[in-house]
């Protein structure tokens, strides 16, 4: 076969790899979902979510062989999605849990903070 011909397969051959992990991975994080894991259930699946985005990142958006100003957009990025998601967990934690008027009582949200739990 000439160089040519197996062109085309080679192009598609890592995007379909990057794939089927990722369909694994779902399909792992999936199935960890219903297994009786308790407190472990959370970090599994947040490093299942992790090591999906690292073969995005790395894979499918070509941070790899990119140039440096392309992967410090990309960490601009990250450190900008961090920052939106500091100012919204402070935003919850930082609410009171207390009767207001007018509203149904579904409307405040128990927090437990403060009293133990988390």
């Amino acid at each position: 076969m000439s160089n040519s011909q197996l062109r085309p397969m080679h192009i598609w051959l890592r995007p379909i790899a990057v794939w089927v992990a990722l369909v694994l991975l779902g399909l792992a994080s999936l199935i960890s979902a219903y297994l009786p894991l308790n407190a472990f259930n959370t970090p599994l699946n947040l490093a299942i979510a992790g090591i999906m985005v690292i073969l995005l990142w790395l894979f499918l958006m070509d941070l790899i062989g990119s140039d440096a100003l392309v992967r410090l957009i990309a960490v601009a990025g990250l450190v900008w999605l961090s920052f939106m998601f500091a100012l919204t967990f402070s935003d919850y934690f930082s609410r009171t849990c207390e009767d207001q008027p007018g509203r149904p009582p579904a409307f405040c949200v128990d927090q437990n903070i403060g009293r133990g739990g988390f």
